[in-house]
Formats: structure tokens, sequence, C-alpha cells
């Protein structure tokens, strides 16, 4: 392929590295999208990880944000065979008493099993839903004015405070509190900690407003389909091309990273100033995880009838319980009882298994970088809340952080957010700058989930990064 006639290189083809690709091809710029693994997609990949038949999410595997990203839902992904199913939960939340709360797309019905609660979460969610469709492209952006203030005032006084402190401010019941902190620990990291309530909103808001969704056929549809409605616009697309330097890309007006910080310095530092080299190396990763895919013989048998309808299962029990094994494993320790995150997308996509069988994904949270295997604690969790779950095992895949970073460099220590979204780093990402995306040399930019507005199935940050480029050079 002549690699001498484009304007712009994206390195690396996640969401949002497809996503930057997009924008600037639409734009008119011939664009040059570079992959280092012989598939595209980042974290968008499905692969037969454990037998035969069985199709599994090598990493993301529900989307509430790539269903409701504001820029996605412009292009036209289903003439390019992307296609969701909607599973009659989003997320199940199961207790030890057999019981489970669930996130269902009403709010009424979700606020109905909460007792006490229903009111408090009425009006916590029915203002937030409602404002949803303002707030989206505020949200999913980098700091600025917002468009609309006053709902962004509304879901900050909410969003801004610790998971726990707003639990506690609200909640009174188990199963309120529980189903809040499943949520909010999709933050990964103490629940004590400011803006962890964020992510919970978010989540909660997008499952009244859509639903999560289950990409049919595997999560590399997704990519799949960003990566064929690119090509149709014109774009090139090169796998197998892995840069550790600026020195192998052939020259171009801007070239933009879906890399991390740590990444980045490896590439292109010697093009930095010296105090944005400082800035980058102080960027904090957060925990990493450690993931599993099961082949089952049959449907996982959870006790609690709700966990069977839902395409995602919480497990940690009470907010208590989750709050403190968080904590724990944010120290640097492994405790006895983590955190899961299992999604079961086989009991609604049939491609996903041979007849009769399924799939199943989860992950716990680690130590970051930590080597320590946690099969037996997650599929300790699983059996508690369903039990003879172990029986249906028909063959495991695991990963550790290690394994995750081998197969996909921007999993630092297994961190699957590109760094910790913390009150530090929730708009700094990854410096403190007037832009995030730019870097101090003229026409490198970094568009991956290090920037605004963070991890997650949305290419919004490849999508503002993009902008910027253009903005400055084209």
């Amino acid at each position: 392929m002549d690699r001498k006639d484009f304007d712009a290189i994206v390195v690396g083809s996640g969401p949002n590295g497809l996503a930057a690709a997009i924008v600037l091809q639409q734009a008119g710029a011939s664009v040059l999208l570079l992959e280092a693994k012989d598939t595209l997609g980042g974290g968008l990949r499905s692969k037969e990880l454990t037998l035969p038949g069985y199709m599994h999410d090598v990493c993301s595997a529900i989307h509430p944000l790539a269903a409701e990203s504001p820029f996605f839902k412009t292009l036209p992904l289903t003439d390019h065979g992307l296609k969701y199913v909607l599973p009659p939960l989003s997320a199940a939340h199961p207790f030890d008493n057999g019981t489970a709360a669930v996130l269902d797309k009403s709010i009424e019905a979700t606020a109905r099993q909460l007792g006490t609660d229903a009111g408090a979460y009425h009006r916590l969610m029915e203002p937030l839903v409602k404002d949803w469709p303002k707030l989206a492209p505020d949200l999913l952006a980098p700091l600025h004015i917002p468009g609309h203030p006053l709902a962004m005032a509304r879901f900050g006084l909410h969003a801004l405070p610790s998971a726990v402190t707003l639990a506690n401010q609200l909640f009174s019941t188990t199963e309120a509190r529980g189903l809040w902190a499943g949520m909010a620990a999709h933050a990964i990291q103490p629940l004590t900690n400011l803006t962890t309530s964020a992510i919970g909103l978010v989540l909660m808001a997008v499952g009244h407003v859509k639903g999560w969704p289950v990409p049919v056929g595997g999560s590399g549809r997704i990519a799949a389909a960003l990566a064929s409605y690119f090509l149709s616009l014109g774009g090139k697309i090169e796998t197998n091309t892995y840069i550790t330097h600026l020195s192998q890309l052939p020259s171009a007006r801007a070239v933009l990273f879906d890399v991390t910080p740590r990444q980045l310095l490896q590439i292109a530092g010697h093009r930095f100033s010296s105090l944005y080299k400082w800035q980058l190396g102080r960027y904090r990763y957060g925990m990493g995880v450690f993931k599993i895919d099961w082949a089952l013989a049959g449907p996982i048998p959870f006790t609690a009838p709700e966990c069977r309808r839902a395409g995602t299962v919480h497990i940690g029990n009470t907010l208590e319980e989750i709050t403190g094994n968080e904590h724990l494993t944010s120290e640097g320790k492994h405790p006895e009882r983590p955190f899961v995150l299992l999604a079961q997308q086989s009991l609604f996509d049939s491609r996903r298994a041979p007849d009769g069988k399924h799939t199943a994904w989860a992950y716990c949270h680690v130590p970051n970088g930590s080597q320590v295997d946690r099969t037996a604690a997650i599929e300790k969790q699983v059996e508690r809340f369903a039990p003879g779950f172990r029986d249906l095992i028909l063959a495991r895949h695991v990963m550790n952080t290690a394994q995750m970073e081998a197969y996909n460099p921007n999993y630092i220590g297994g961190d699957i957010n590109g760094g910790i979204i913390d009150i530090g780093q929730l708009y700094t990402r990854p410096v403190l700058r007037f832009s995030p995306y730019r870097t101090s040399a003229k026409g490198i930019y970094i568009c991956s989930s290090s920037t605004p507005p963070g991890g997650g199935v949305h290419g919004m940050c490849g999508y503002h990064a993009a902008q910027q480029a253009l903005k400055d050079v084209f």
C-alpha cells in the first residue's frame, strides 16, 4: 500500500481510534488507520476462547454507552451489520436471602421493588432521565461551559459525592443500597472516593432511557461495523503494524494516538516538551481486572429468577460488603469475596453458543499488575448465588492483568479504563491543558480513553480529539 498520500494517521483501532478516523475521513481528510494486531477493535473483539462454537467477548461485553453515544448514533451502523438485542432486564443484583434487585427499563418497576426507598429512587432518577438528551453531549465531552447548565448542575449535585455518601443520604433498604453499589462499582475505585456516584447515575439513566444492549454476534461486531463504514468513506486500514516510534510513520499533517500516556511517551516522547513529558509521567493507572470466560452446559442457575432475565449480574451482596472489598483491592489486597461483574450474553443472543449450551463472561477487580489467580474466588462468588453453577462448566479461559495488557497494551497493569477516573483525573486526563487532546508537539494528538470523557465504548474521546485536529491542522 502506498503510504505517502495521507493527511492524517490514526494509531490504534479501539472504539476511539475508529471514531477519530471516521470523523477525519468524513471531513474530507485522507486517513490511514494502523492496528498492531491482526484484527481491529481494541477492547471490541470476540473470539472462540474456550471451545469451538462458543463465541466470547475478549474484553467489553455489554454496551449501554455505545447505543447512547452522541457520535455513534449519527452513523449508519445498522447498514454495516450491527444489531443489538435488549435483555428484559439490564442488570440484576442478587442477595444472600435468595432475592434480587433489578434495573428495569421502567423507573416505576425499578422503584417498586425498593420498598420504602421507592420515593427516593423516583426523585433521583426521574429528573436525570428527563434531562438525559441534554446531558449526554456535555457529560461525554471535555471540561467546557455546558450547553444546559441547569441540567448539569442538577446532575452534579448527586454526581460529585462518593457513592457511599449518596447512598447514606438517600437510601435505607438493603435492596436500594446494594443495587446502587453494584452500579457505582463500575468506577473501579473505592466507593468512598468523590465522584464515584457519577458512573452509577449514568449507567442507571441509560438503563431507563435505552437499556443495556448486547451486540448480536459479539462485541467485535461493533468494531466491524465502524471499520466497514470508515472503509466506505474511502479510509484505509493496515493491521499487523505495531508502532513503537514516530520514525515508523510516513509524514502526515496530523497523527492521532489511541494509546495511553505510557505508550505515547515511548513512541513520541522525544518530540515533547520537558513539562509535557513530566506531566505524562505522573499519570496514574487504577485497579486491574482478572477475567474469566466460561463455556457452559446450560444457563447459570441463579436462585433469584430475576437474575436469569438480566444481561448483567452484579455479584457482591450488600453495599457494605462491596465497599469493603473494593477498598481492600485498592490497597493491594485480594479479598475472599470480590465484587464480580458477570454477563450472560448467550441467554439473549443464540449465536454465542451451540444449541442448548451457553457462555458467560465475568471479571473482578484486582490490584494493578496482580498475578494472583482469582478463578476460584470468582467461581465461588457465582456459586454463592447460583448453586450448581460449577457443575455446568465445560471449559474456561482466564486472563490475569499481564495477559490483559498483552492482549491490549492500553490495559496497563490490567486497567481497562486507560487510567483511574477519580476526582484528580476526571477532567485533567491525561494532563491539565486547555485541550486534553493536544500534545506539546504540533500535529500530534492523543485520542484514547486516557482523555475525557474516559473509559467505555462510546468513541467520544476519539470524536473530540479529531475535532480538535480538524480545527488546528485542517
